[in-house]
């Protein structure tokens, strides 16, 4: 049986084992996956690790736009290193691409897209496995929006935020505000939308502030503060977040002297929605503790 270069990358990608131990392993098999894992954890032993489940925290946000169309991505690697790849750049970008031309359901869609680069191929899916293979690291697609029908403005800091406006107005205003939540990152348009979880969480801890500053407060001997007044400086400590927080209501990164809000009334634009990509936010980074890795295998070894 004939061994091709994308069933060397597959095996590469769910082994991590180096490129030609995959080859020599599905030769030695004649083509059979599940023998040659086997045959390369014989002779690779702990070496032969799963790249599929290294943790992707690094990656980039790609944006594509075909008319009145467009798509925002984030495609996600192990390290920063990888981000810099020709090869997985160009995964991304073309991932974007087929959102916007496809217009795939969910993330678990998107891998059945057409798709054909660097031998790899027919799928998306493919594609991705065989990149995995080659580069020799785990990426995935983490979460898209695609745009259809209405006028939108983007910006892209560099390859790792990503922002589209959905604006009626004038054009580069909308753009100005794609800038502006790439700086400031509000979390909603307006205060009223401001997600009831993140309001309970700031209003929670201005109730922790209030109570620390009562017990300091009392441990020094000074009036601690009635009932009424704490109630009033949570609410005015949420208040604050509520503005600090929604895009209309804060400070205009171009000028200082107006917010967003103003700022559009005056170019008679109105923005209906904002979306913003931030690469691995709210991911878990894996910190390895080389010191204790040792430290682990030297006792490890002791007590062998």
């Amino acid at each position: 049986m004939a061994i091709t270069a994308s069933m060397v990358a597959e095996l590469r990608a769910k082994t991590d084992a180096p490129m030609m131990e995959c080859k020599k392993a599905l030769t030695e098999a004649e083509g059979n996956f599940e023998k040659a894992e086997e045959i390369l954890r014989v002779k690779l032993g702990s070496k032969a690790g799963k790249a599929a489940s290294r943790v992707t925290a690094e990656g980039v946000v790609a944006l594509a736009r075909e008319g009145d169309v467009a798509a925002l991505v984030e495609i996600n690697c192990e390290t920063d290193f990888v981000t810099k790849n020709d090869s997985f750049l160009a995964f991304a970008n073309a991932v974007a691409e087929g959102i916007v031309k496809h217009n795939p359901a969910d993330v678990a869609a998107v891998g059945g897209l057409p798709l054909a680069m660097e031998g790899f191929g027919p799928t998306l899916e493919d594609v991705r496995k065989g990149l995995i293979g080659k580069i020799g690291e785990n990426m995935s697609v983490r979460r898209f929006k695609r745009f259809a029908g209405g006028s939108v403005a983007s910006y892209l800091h560099g390859t790792r935020i990503g922002v589209v406006v959905e604006f009626d107005g004038d054009e580069t205003a909308a753009k100005d505000v794609a800038m502006h939540v790439a700086a400031m990152k509000p979390v909603a348009l307006s205060s009223a939308e401001v997600p009831a979880e993140l309001v309970a969480k700031e209003r929670s801890v201005a109730a922790a502030k209030a109570a620390e500053d009562a017990a300091v407060a009392q441990a020094a001997g000074k009036p601690v503060q009635s009932d009424e007044i704490v109630a009033k400086r949570i609410e005015g400590g949420v208040q604050k977040y509520l503005k600090e927080v929604s895009l209309y209501n804060q400070t205009f990164v171009k000028n200082d002297k107006q917010t967003v809000e103003q700022m559009l009334k005056e170019k008679a634009t109105k923005v209906k929605s904002f979306t913003l990509f931030v690469v691995g936010e709210g991911i878990e980074k894996k910190v390895d503790d080389f010191a204790a890795e040792v430290a682990a295998q030297v006792a490890a070894a002791k007590s062998a």
